[in-house]
């Protein structure tokens, strides 16, 4: 892209971090004028710790948070989010389960999802004097280091088993396990399942079970005719994946697989060439 820099910087994860937060990108671009993004639905929440220009917030398709923010959190989204950043954009970007976001901020994940909240309203150590001290740490390394110490500093109790479990089993199976089976395995109640999954993750198991299978098929599309991806992923026909693709990432197949805008499954891949750690 003419006029733009830009800096990917991935390092390991903390071993106690792991289950909470999938991986860290340290990121930092400059271009010419502000760029706008549009991000799909994903079962990563992004954790983003500015030391830049501030990002605007400018579309929550099936949520709320519009506006402007330094560091904030997308809860659980059920559909896109566009956003806009400044010229001068550089933050550290923590991709957190939606387990580990009640975990490591402290709040449960249907209070937060489909909003994007300001970091400081929810962990205030997390706000404008910790961008201070990113922007201040001169390499890669040591704001990674601040940052997971912070997350570990943060660690609370262990999710709810039943949670954990039905949250496994619905990514294991790639979205595509009968939410109405793994209840039964559980031997608990319908309503008392989908309560305590809900509070947790956010979203009801059905809606969480979508989004990890529009996630699993966006990695697939652009690789594969269409048609192979909707029968891989346990879409009834092309046209039932391209109405969800739509739901999802607010353009058809075609128009997601020609852009390659990572989804959460895809945005940890491999560090572009050119990417260093300092």
């Amino acid at each position: 892209m003419t006029g733009v820099t830009r800096e990917i910087v991935r390092l390991p994860t903390h071993p106690g971090l792991r289950g909470l937060v999938a991986g860290v990108v340290g990121f930092r671009e400059q271009s010419a004028a502000p760029l706008q993004r549009c991000q799909p639905a994903g079962t990563l929440l992004p954790l983003v710790l500015s030391f830049g220009d501030p990002f605007e917030i400018v579309d929550v398709a099936a949520g709320e948070g519009t506006g402007t923010y330094g560091s904030f959190l997308s809860g659980f989204m059920p559909g896109p989010v566009s956003t806009r950043s400044g010229r001068s954009h550089a933050c550290v970007q923590v991709y957190l389960t939606p387990l580990g976001v009640t975990r490591l901020l402290g709040v449960p994940g249907r209070e937060i999802a489909g909003r994007v909240v300001r970091v400081e309203d929810l962990a205030p150590e997390l706000g404008p004097s910790f961008s201070e001290q990113l922007a201040e740490s001169g390499t890669w390394r040591q704001r990674f280091a601040l940052v997971q110490s912070a997350l570990l500093a943060r660690a609370g109790d262990p999710a709810d088993p039943l949670v954990s479990w039905l949250w496994d089993r619905i990514t294991e199976s790639g979205g595509q396990a009968r939410i109405r089976d793994l209840v039964a395995e559980t031997g608990w109640s319908h309503r008392y399942v989908t309560t305590a999954f809900q509070r947790a993750v956010g979203l009801t198991p059905k809606a969480a079970a979508g989004v990890v299978r529009f996630e699993r098929a966006a990695a697939d599309l652009g690789r594969l005719p269409v048609a192979e991806v909707a029968a891989r992923h346990g879409y009834a026909d092309q046209s039932h994946l391209t109405r969800d693709t739509v739901r999802y990432a607010g353009e058809p197949p075609a128009a997601l697989a020609a852009n390659r805008r990572p989804t959460a499954h895809t945005a940890l891949g491999t560090a572009p060439a050119g990417s260093r750690v300092r």
